[in-house]
């Protein structure tokens, strides 16, 4: 399951917590891709403010900030591909289940 608050209000006790992380630049760059394949005609730079000012609101507001649980395991995701992140993940999984 994933989610913004699963790991710190949804399921605060799950057996392995994942907190995706990347930098906001990456984000931009790959929603500001997404937006060219739908045809959605935004700079760069505008999708960048975007991000910023959201992630801003996330992890800012009062009820179920964005933040990372105390005992999740962070992947920086920011120079991984999609099948990579995946791939981690598992091996999290797996060596936690092994334990």
């Amino acid at each position: 399951m994933e989610g913004r608050d699963i790991g710190t209000v949804v399921f605060p006790n799950a057996d392995v917590k994942i907190f995706l992380d990347c930098s906001l630049e990456e984000r931009a760059r790959r929603r500001y891709k997404q937006n060219l394949e739908k045809g959605i005609n935004l700079s760069y730079d505008e999708v960048l403010k975007a991000i910023i000012e959201r992630h801003k609101l996330e992890t800012e507001r009062e009820i179920a900030p964005f933040i990372k649980a105390e005992d999740a395991i962070v992947i920086d995701g920011t120079n991984m591909t999609i099948e990579e992140t995946v791939r981690e993940i598992e091996r999290i999984i797996q060596e936690r289940q092994a334990k």
